[in-house]
C-alpha cells in the first residue's frame, strides 16, 4: 500500500535525517518502492528559480505535493522533507491526496535548531543578515493535526523513528518487523 509521509519543521529540525532513516526501514518491512523528495534537492531540480516569497514557497510545496501524489498513485511510498511553513499549503496537499497522507511534525525549539546549525544560517538570520528566514523573520505555522509529532530537540533519531514507525504500524500502513518476518517464512 502506498502513502505519503510528509515531514515538516524548521530548518535543521531533522526532517531529512529522519526521512533518510526511514527509507531503508520501509524497504525492510516490505515496501520496495520508496522515494524521498528532499526539500533542498527539489529546490535545485524542480523549483529552481523560485525565491522565498509567500507565493514562491506555496508554489514549491504544491509542486512537491504533486510529485508525491504521482509517485503514490503509482504504488510508491512518497516521503517528503521540506520546511513547508504554511498550514494552508500543507492542508491543500493533504486534501488532494488519493492515498493516506501522514504528516510528521519534526518539532524543535528555535534555540535547539540554532545550536546545531552547522551552516550558521540562524546566526545570520537572527542578526538580520538573511531576510525571509523561516522561523526568524518569516512565519512557520506548526501543524495542529499532525499524525505524528516528534521532538527532535530532545529525542534521539532512533526514538523519533520508532514513534513514526509505531504510528504507521497502528494505521496499518507498514507491518511490524515480526509480521514481515512471518510472511517471509
Amino acid at each position: 500500500m502506498s502513502f505519503i509521509l510528509w515531514f515538516t519543521g524548521l530548518s535543521g529540525a531533522g526532517k531529512s535525517t529522519l526521512a533518510n532513516a526511514i527509507v531503508p526501514e520501509l524497504a525492510r518491512r516490505g515496501h520496495p518502492r520508496v522515494e524521498l523528495l528532499d526539500g533542498d534537492e527539489v529546490r535545485t531540480h524542480i523549483s529552481a528559480g523560485l525565491g522565498f516569497t509567500r507565493e514562491d514557497r506555496r508554489t514549491n510545496v504544491l509542486r512537491i505535493g504533486y510529485v508525491a501524489r504521482l509517485l503514490a498513485r503509482n504504488g510508491t511510498v512518497a516521503i517528503t522533507a521540506a520546511i513547508s511553513p504554511y498550514a494552508e499549503d500543507r492542508d491543500e496537499v493533504r486534501s488532494k491526496s488519493e492515498v493516506p497522507f501522514i504528516e510528521v511534525y519534526a518539532g524543535a525549539s528555535l534555540d535547539a535548531v540554532a545550536a546545531r546549525d552547522v551552516k550558521g544560517l540562524y546566526k545570520k538570520a537572527l542578526a538580520g543578515e538573511i531576510k525571509h528566514f523561516t522561523g526568524v523573520s518569516d512565519p512557520y505555522e506548526p501543524p495542529t493535526r499532525a499524525e505524528v509529532v516528534v521532538d527532535t530537540g530532545v529525542e534521539t533519531v532512533q526514538d523519533s523513528l520508532q514513534n513514526i514507525l509505531s504510528k504507521l504500524e497502528a494505521l496499518g500502513l507498514v507491518k511490524t518487523v515480526s509480521q514481515f518476518q512471518e510472511v517471509r517464512s
